[in-house]
């Protein structure tokens, strides 16, 4: 069963609370996202490790119920 948009957000925003989450269907199929998470916790941290940190997030949910997520990290401005 595929996730809901709030679902992701949820998970994102609980693993990192200072998270500014938007997330897009990106084919109105609720399977493939893209997820935008700006955050000062990602401050001197790699841009992959940035991204592992919202994938750990998922809890495993990667491949099952959520097929595909494109995902961009930022810093706040």
């Amino acid at each position: 069963m595929p996730m809901q948009a709030a679902d992701i957000e949820a998970l994102i925003r609980a693993a990192i609370p200072d998270a500014q989450v938007e997330i897009r269907d990106l084919a109105g199929d609720g399977d493939h996202y893209a997820a935008h998470v700006v955050s000062a916790s990602f401050a001197g941290i790699p841009r992959v490790k940035q991204h592992k940190l919202v994938y750990d997030a998922l809890g495993g949910r990667m491949g099952g119920e959520l097929h595909a997520l494109q995902l961009t990290t930022a810093l706040p401005n």
